[in-house]
Order: structure tokens, then sequence, then C-alpha cells
């Protein structure tokens, strides 16, 4: 059995997915499955991973399903892996040099107990361009992914390995009728409740950010998803340990049950009051977002 996971959701791209192959193909360890959720693509994304396939230079699980969105390419993921870690590369992103090499190195030469559900560490950007956000104080060993950007004060995308014992445990994401997108970090904050992750500064992953890709229509986003998000809404105002969280997510809730036309939504939040005294700003968070897509689809 593989030690590691590579899974990478992917859908009608794969005009950029050799890159991610070339990177995993380029790996000194092999001691990984790179499984593949084509979450409903129609380009040539079969045949082209049907060919590495067949070529045998890594093992790979090819795997079709009709368009769930990002978080059903997730759950389906973490169905099918069998191996003691796991880890989501994007089909815009790629591994960094010997980054299995690093991610197996650290979590078998670093104690870790029950307690640990697995391992956080760098994104770096494209073609030279750094890290992305801050390093992790080296005195800083073990944490959450909401203490790290809370308490810690870190910023920017990093990269976590999991352990996939501990995201089986976890609710699969919903899937909601006609939309296609829940924030991943809903799985995230859960897992925070009761694991900690071992702290690295080593770079895992090389992410870019495609036009097409979600971080840069996450205005968009708002409008077309709105159960997705107001389900991730809910859930960080019941979870988050930071009241500045909170605050931000009842703001969200707001807009997104305007969207929904849900005009119970007062009765139906997990913070009544504090929902109550933010509605102005919920009402203008949804003005605002009417006006920045009133040229968009929203389906």
């Amino acid at each position: 059995m593989k030690k590691l996971t590579i899974f990478t959701p992917t859908y009608n791209r794969a005009y950029c997915l050799e890159q991610c192959y070339n990177s995993l193909i380029s790996q000194s360890n092999k001691d990984f499955i790179w499984l593949v959720i084509d979450d409903g693509s129609n380009d040539n994304t079969k045949e082209i991973v049907g060919k590495w396939i067949d070529d045998g230079k890594i093992d790979i699980i090819y795997k079709y399903q009709e368009n769930q969105g990002m978080h059903g390419a997730h759950n389906t993921a973490y169905d099918l892996i069998k191996t003691e870690l796991c880890t989501c590369i994007d089909s815009d992103d790629f591994m960094a040099p010997e980054a299995v090499e690093k991610i197996i190195s650290i979590w078998n030469n670093t104690e870790h107990d029950k307690n640990i559900a697995g391992i956080i560490g760098l994104d770096a950007y494209k073609n030279g361009g750094g890290i992305i956000g801050k390093k992790i104080p080296e005195n800083i060993k073990t944490t959450t992914l909401e203490d790290l950007y809370h308490t810690h004060k870190i910023y920017g995308d990093k990269k976590i390995i999991y352990r996939t014992e501990i995201v089986k445990r976890f609710p699969k994401y919903p899937l909601f009728k006609n939309e296609r997108f829940v924030p991943l970090g809903t799985l995230y904050l859960l897992i925070d409740k009761e694991y900690k992750l071992i702290c690295s500064n080593e770079v895992f992953c090389i992410v870019e950010y495609l036009e097409d890709g979600s971080s840069r229509n996450i205005i968009k986003q708002y409008r077309r998803h709105p159960n997705g998000f107001r389900y991730a809404r809910v859930l960080n105002m019941k979870n988050s340990s930071y009241f500045s969280v909170v605050l931000k997510n009842a703001v969200h809730y707001v807009s997104h049950s305007l969207f929904l036309k849900d005009w119970n939504f007062l009765f139906k939040s997990p913070k009544p009051v504090l929902t109550f005294f933010v509605f102005p700003f919920g009402l203008g968070l949804y003005i605002y977002t009417l006006y920045q897509t009133k040229d968009s689809k929203t389906v």
C-alpha cells in the first residue's frame, strides 16, 4: 500500500493537467497514488489521463462522475482514498520538487499522536514568485488552521496533508440542487475543533490562479451558490473560536439568505441577536453583490 494519495479534482482542464502530471512523474519518491476525479468534463481529459495510465510511470486512478462541483469531487475522493495520508493538488497547480519525499519524511520523523490530523506546509507562486503569504514561525510546532490565521496572524494559502482516517470521520460536503460550490474550509474547521497539524515551512505546492478559477470569481460564486455559502456561514458561526469570524459570517449569512428569499433567516440563525444587528451590513453586501454580478448568469 502506498503512503500518500494526491487527488486532483478537474473539470474541463485537460489543457493544464500536464504540468501537474509532469511534476508527479518527476518526484524522487513515488510512494503515492495520483487520484484524478473528473467532475463531468466534456473535453479530452479521459483520453489524456488514460494515456498516462498506460505509460505506467506513476500509479494513477481515474474516476469520472457527473458534475457536482469541487466539493462533490472532494467527497468522491475521500470515499476512494485508502492510503494513510492524502492531499489535494488542484488541476491548475502542481507539486513542488521533492514534495512527496518531504511530506513522507516529515510524517515519519516527527512525533505525533492521535490528536494530530496531518501536516500544514507552504504554497508558492509559479515561475519563482516566492511563497504565498507568510512563513510559519519556527517556534510553532503544531497548530490548527484557524489559529494559524487568527492568533498567529499568518496569511496566504497553505497546503494541508491530512490523515485519511480522520477526514473520513467527518460529514461529507452537502450537495444542493442547481448549485456546484460549497467552501472547502467547512471541513477543515470541523477538523480544527478536535485536531492539530504539524507545521512545516517546506513548499509542497506551486499555485497558479487561472482566470476561470473560483478564487478569481468569488463574487459571482456568492450569487450562483447561496445555499452552499450559507451552509458555510452557519457552520462558521457555530464553530469558530473568533468573534471577528463569527461577525463576518453573520453579515454574509444575511446576504445569502436574501438571495434565497428566505425571510425566516433570523429564526434559523445560530446567532439570532448578532444577525439582527448586522442586518444593515448584510443588506448592503446583498446590494453590492447584485450590482457586481448584474451582467452575469446566475445558474
